[in-house]
């Protein structure tokens, strides 16, 4: 589920400001340009994420033997064909 961008927004403010308060880094750039690169950095992740269920939906969905969405099998096959796109992505 992607976020809105405004939730991305905050989530970058907060994270930087955690970050410099706990003196977690010392930042090398203005803190715009710090909060530009982490909230790409967010935006990329989540739509690893996004290619990883899409992928993981449609090969499930293309299973001979129909699975209910949601059902036990249907979780349990999705976390494991997801853990194995996430090391393809080079996640894990």
């Amino acid at each position: 589920m992607m976020l809105s961008d405004d939730k991305i927004s905050h989530t970058t403010h907060m994270l930087l400001k955690g970050l410099l308060e706990n003196k977690l880094i010392v930042p090398k750039a203005e803190e715009s340009e710090v909060r530009r690169e982490i909230k790409k950095t967010i935006v990329n992740e989540l739509k690893i994420g996004e290619d990883i269920n899409e992928t993981v939906t449609k090969k499930l969905l293309s299973f001979s033997k129909k699975l209910v969405e949601g059902s036990p099998e249907w979780e349990v096959l999705y976390r494991k064909f997801y853990e194995e796109e996430e090391v393809k992505k080079g996640r894990k």
